[in-house]
């Protein structure tokens, strides 16, 4: 097989030489790592990825292929995908094609044969940095000029570029409650816990105000995962609180957040979020659950954080991150409201955190009653 060479140039001016696999062409976006060994697909999928290029740590990749069951939405939203090594054989009763072929049709570039050790030794020691991978265009100068000419993530609302163009119905026959599931990038699996734990999900526009929330009559409210920087979702940080409002004033209405979801919940009852260095991007990351002492290994990805010291008092953090002691989930003290900054619903795992949805709908138990 004929290799074709490609650079990867960061904004600081570093050189990865490679050879490129999917789509053969150019690709920009924030570079960042993940740590986990399975899960590929998913991850390319996950629309939190959007304007982010993802560097695998596991050196081999691609070697059980892909399937349709495993897509965490309708499209690959990461902007490129990184690895040491691209596996073209793949093995798996389930899998119908090849991370290769995959990425050729979903017009996604991939670059392999670096060293990814070095590449995520230099973004844990310099942080997360803007990046073009290229095999059009293979001067380092060039890229470096069109890596800084990329926009910077923090300030961005990507979210406007993932969520569903209009809001639609998951049914589920004989369903006791009915969620409000906003679409801040959503991922499927979310979607199939809510029904299998006896949900209709009305999922909406990231934009979908107030009034057409309430006007659907829901015994709960989910705020989804997604890309991009929390203080810029000015209107779904306005929607929340003015839920955080009805939950005081009117009748109680559950309302739970993850990753995104939590940073804009937080944002909403006076909390402040901040950008991390190189973010949280793996399935191995240990969580504490201040409530009960034990320690849930969590799934991540996220680039943003809320800010401890910034937690208003009637606001309880509930999870610590034990890698660097960040805020890992916050619950209200008087009204239904709580969130976490991981993946409770995380595919293909780890499950350790799927109580949380046993709690979601507890609340909404609580509130009907």
């Amino acid at each position: 097989m004929q290799e074709t060479p490609a650079l990867l140039v960061l904004e600081n001016g570093s050189v990865y030489r490679g050879t490129a696999f999917g789509c053969i062409g150019e690709a920009t976006g924030e570079v960042v790592f993940n740590t986990s060994h399975t899960g590929y697909q998913e991850i390319l999928t996950d629309p939190s990825y959007a304007g982010q290029m993802v560097v695998m740590t596991y050196p081999l990749i691609g070697n059980y292929g892909v399937t349709p069951d495993d897509n965490e939405s309708s499209k690959v939203w990461a902007s490129a995908f990184i690895v040491r090594e691209v596996s073209h054989i793949y093995s798996n009763f389930e899998a119908s094609d090849s991370l290769d072929n995959y990425l050729r049709q979903a017009g996604v570039m991939g670059l392999a044969g670096i060293d990814t050790r070095k590449l995520v030794r230099e973004i844990r020691e310099k942080g997360a940095m803007r990046g073009v991978i290229s095999a059009v265009d293979l001067n380092p100068e060039s890229l470096k000029e069109k890596a800084l000419a990329i926009e910077e993530m923090t300030g961005q609302d990507l979210v406007k570029t993932v969520t569903a163009s209009k809001s639609y119905v998951l049914d589920k026959p004989e369903a006791r409650y009915h969620v409000a599931a906003f679409d801040y990038g959503i991922k499927s699996n979310i979607l199939r816990i809510l029904q299998n734990c006896g949900c209709r999900v009305t999922v909406l526009n990231a934009a979908t105000p107030f009034e057409e929330v309430i006007g659907l009559k829901p015994d709960g409210v989910f705020l989804s995962n997604g890309p991009g920087d929390p203080a810029a979702v000015g209107y779904a940080i306005e929607t929340i609180r003015a839920l955080a409002d009805y939950n005081r004033t009117t009748r109680p209405l559950p309302v739970f957040g993850i990753c995104l979801g939590h940073q804009l919940l937080s944002l909403a009852l006076g909390a402040e979020t901040y950008k991390l260095k190189f973010g949280h991007h793996g399935s191995n990351h240990p969580v504490k659950n201040l409530g009960n002492s034990k320690i849930e290994i969590t799934s991540q990805n996220h680039g943003f954080a809320v800010k401890m010291d910034s937690l208003p008092e009637d606001l309880e953090m509930t999870h610590l991150n034990l890698y660097d002691h960040t805020v890992e989930g916050v619950r209200h003290r008087s009204l239904p409201c709580f969130s976490v900054q991981y993946h409770p619903e995380a595919a293909p795992g780890p499950h350790d955190s799927h109580y949380l949805f046993d709690q979601f709908i507890d609340m909404m138990d609580r509130a009907k009653n």
